[in-house]
């Protein structure tokens, strides 16, 4: 990594070695960008600002402004032109809050701004843009129904505090997509609230939690989480007050069964089970292992992160499962990443049904209402209480039902084969040139998982995943699952066609040819990104996360 004279951001790459560097930085439609503040000037703006009134009680306004007139400055102070960061006396008002200090925040024009944000969105990855092989993700494509459907009004302006008579097609839309998720899961009920996949995991052990306390077993403090399972699993144990045990993986890179089963005893609350599993492998022995916790008094929790394989196809409440999340954006196609939003509903088996959280929806012979509050004189007063202060993500409620309804039962069965077969493609296409570790296991499901063990001698999948770049592809998830040495997990998804994934096939297979023959260019990719390889160790342990001015530029 090379640092220019500013001393803080990484140099952006040449393409190439037969050309000159250009005298701007950008590389034909590739535009250099600076960052905004140094591009704009914290003592200009693109607004002109009126002139603050005296601060010290001089003339009518006493400060406030009264005395400045917007359309002639006859009265009281003249219009002028102002930075919005200080008043003549280099001061700013607020209220009866005064401002010593310029902000620091610079100024822009509107073209300068739009050009400024245009151009970052450019160096931007989405699924909009090419196909995102990141596994244990279900990165696909949002059909643009859903989002007309979001954006309708009565839910795209919902607000959460609107008296219930006035929102009830949005309890309604709720309570609708609660009955299909129940139906695709073969459970008994369903928590609408929780926000996001671990947040649902912390909904549905603190679920099982209260269950055992209300039968006098809340000594109960261990839970068992395979090595397969995802690594928020044992994190929300943990964060629920249990103590984790881990549980091997066989050979084949699933549960080992026996070895669950072995430990299981008195003082084991239940299990945590991701299925499919991170290795992209469906635990046969499920129902099995559903059994014999619950023979032992515990209670299993699945990890429903990887619905998306087994929609319509399997439904957990028949393998004897308690509860389980479902992301909202992963399965039924809402929008996924940059923190959010999200949505976890968790489908929650008859055992768990009575300590559900609040809030939930209602349908009574007068319509729907919200049940927010515990009382010991209906269903819900075992309660174990409220996750959030509102009632969910009515946004992507919107857009899983329309994404549920449009598919129809048929429809829904397909995304799941077809995400299968596609990623078992993926997987031995790549066979001969990648090793796959449990590719003797029989077919994968939804995910297709291979390890660096056979590149040459100081290669690795950092390697892979930045060649991968230059390509034109980001990256697949890496390093994880933890149990496979080097990993690189690619999940297709059911939305992309064959040609695509011909194409990504070529492009990984002519990077990890390059890699078993020790190609040192490598080691430097990427190369035509706006931005070349960082050392990720000391970004990551000494972020720069405040820009300040260079010192050359500071003495002037």
């Amino acid at each position: 990594m090379s640092i220019n004279a500013s001393g803080w951001r990484p140099e952006a790459p040449q393409q190439g070695t037969s050309a000159a560097p250009t005298f701007t930085g950008n590389k034909a439609l590739m535009l250099e960008e600076a960052l905004i503040f140094e591009i704009g000037d914290i003592h200009t703006t693109g607004v002109d600002f009126f002139s603050l009134s005296p601060l010290r009680g001089e003339g009518r306004g006493e400060g406030r402004g009264e005395g400045t007139s917007a359309s002639d400055g006859t009265a009281g102070n003249p219009v002028q032109p102002l930075s919005p960061t200080l008043s003549p006396e280099g001061r700013g008002r607020l209220g009866n809050l005064a401002r010593t200090a310029t902000i620091g925040l610079p100024g822009l024009s509107e073209p300068e701004a739009v050009r400024h944000y245009t151009r970052l969105s450019r160096q931007n990855y989405g699924i909009d843009l090419g196909f995102f092989p990141l596994g244990s993700c279900t990165m696909k494509h949002n059909p643009r129904l859903n989002e007309k459907m979001a954006r309708l009004p009565g839910f795209a302006d919902v607000h959460p505090l609107q008296p219930v008579d006035t929102v009830q097609g949005a309890l309604e839309v709720i309570h609708q997509l609660a009955h299909w998720l129940v139906t695709l899961t073969g459970m008994d009920s369903v928590a609408m609230s929780p926000k996001a996949g671990a947040h649902g995991e912390l909904c549905g052990i603190l679920a099982i939690k209260a269950a055992l306390e209300a039968r006098g077993e809340g000594h109960r403090k261990v839970i068992l989480v395979p090595e397969s399972a995802h690594g928020t699993n044992p994190a929300t144990a943990a964060f629920a007050g249990y103590r984790v045990e881990d549980i091997p993986a066989t050979s084949e890179g699933r549960v080992d069964t026996a070895a669950l089963i072995a430990r299981l005893g008195p003082d084991v609350a239940g299990v945590m089970i991701t299925n499919p599993n991170t290795c992209g492998l469906f635990e046969r022995d499920m129902r099995e292992i559903s059994d014999a916790v619950h023979a032992a008094g515990g209670l299993v929790y699945c990890d429903g992160a990887n619905f998306n394989a087994i929609v319509g196809r399997v439904r957990p409440g028949d393998l004897g499962i308690d509860a389980m999340h479902i992301n909202l954006h992963k399965t039924f196609s809402t929008p996924h990443g940059g923190g959010g939003p999200g949505s976890g509903p968790v489908v929650l088996s008859k055992a768990l049904t009575p300590f559900a959280p609040l809030p939930f929806v209602e349908k009574t012979d007068h319509g729907f209402r919200l049940v927010e509050e515990e009382t010991a004189e209906e269903h819900h007063d075992q309660t174990f209480g409220r996750m959030v202060a509102f009632h969910g993500q009515m946004g992507m409620f919107t857009r899983a039902l329309t994404y549920i309804l449009s598919h129809g039962a048929d429809g829904l069965r397909q995304v799941a084969e077809d995400a299968v077969l596609n990623a078992n493609y993926i997987l031995r296409s790549l066979g001969d040139t990648l090793v796959a570790p449990f590719g003797h296991s029989g077919p994968c499901m939804h995910e297709a998982l291979f390890s660096d063990d056979n590149l040459a001698e100081g290669f690795s999948t950092i390697d892979i995943a930045k060649g991968l770049i230059d390509e034109g592809y980001h990256p697949m998830t890496m390093y994880f699952p933890l149990v496979v040495h080097g990993a690189m997990l690619i999940e297709p998804t059911e939305t992309e066609s064959k040609a695509a994934l011909d194409q990504f096939i070529g492009a990984l297979r002519s990077v990890a040819e390059r890699a078993k023959a020790g190609d040192v260019a490598l080691k430097t990719a990427p190369h035509f990104a706006p931005r070349s390889r960082l050392d990720e160790t000391l970004a990551a342990r000494k972020p720069v996360l405040v820009w300040k001015k260079p010192l050359a530029q500071a003495a002037e």
